[in-house]
C-alpha cells in the first residue's frame, strides 16, 4: 500500500506504532525532505497542529549520508540548525532495527531528543520522537 502525509494524519496512535512496528529501516536518507509533525493522532486537531508547525517550527530535515548527519529545517524561514547524528541501531519501540536521529552529543537544545525512522514506502519514513525514554510525537520524512 501506498502512504501519504494525509493517509498518516487520520491514523491512530495504535496504527501509527503498528506501521512503524511492520516497516523496515531502509537505508540512511540522504538530501532534503519534507517534514510533517504527527501530534494528538486520530484526532481532528493533528493535521491542524501539523500545519502550525510546518509555518512556525518544524519543515523537515536535511540529511548527508555519507558523514552520518543531519540538520533540521526549523524557523520560518527554514533555517538548517540543530544537528544529530544518524545510524542504525535497535528501536525503542520494539527492539528492531531502526534508523536513529541522536542528538545526545550534537546538540545542547536536543540533548535529551532522540528520534527513530523507518521505511514505509520508498522515499517516505515515519519517525518517532523520544525525550530521554518518553515517547513525545510522531513524525514523517518525505524525500
Amino acid at each position: 500500500m501506498a502512504y501519504d502525509v494525509a493517509q498518516l494524519l487520520d491514523m491512530t496512535q495504535t496504527q501509527l506504532d503498528d506501521l512503524f512496528r511492520a516497516s523496515p529501516p531502509g537505508d540512511i536518507p540522504d538530501g532534503s525532505a519534507q517534514g510533517t509533525a504527527i501530534i494528538a493522532p486520530g484526532t481532528k486537531y493533528t493535521e491542524n497542529i501539523a500545519h502550525i508547525i510546518n509555518i512556525f517550527g518544524w519543515q523537515g530535515k536535511v540529511f548527508d549520508a555519507q558523514k552520518g548527519v543531519l540538520k533540521n529545517k526549523v524557523s520560518p524561514l527554514g533555517i538548517e540548525a540543530i544537528v544529530a547524528r544518524v545510524y542504525k541501531d535497535k528501536s525503542w519501540l520494539d527492539g528492531a532495527e531502526c534508523i536513529v536521529l541522536d542528538y545526545s552529543k550534537t546538540s545542547l537544545l536536543a540533548h535529551y531528543i532522540r528520534d527513530e525512522i523507518r521505511l514505509i514506502d520508498p522515499g517516505f519514513y515515519l519517525g518517532k520522537v523520544y525525550w530521554g525514554k518518553d515517547r513525545l510525537i510522531d513524525f514523517c520524512l518525505r524525500f
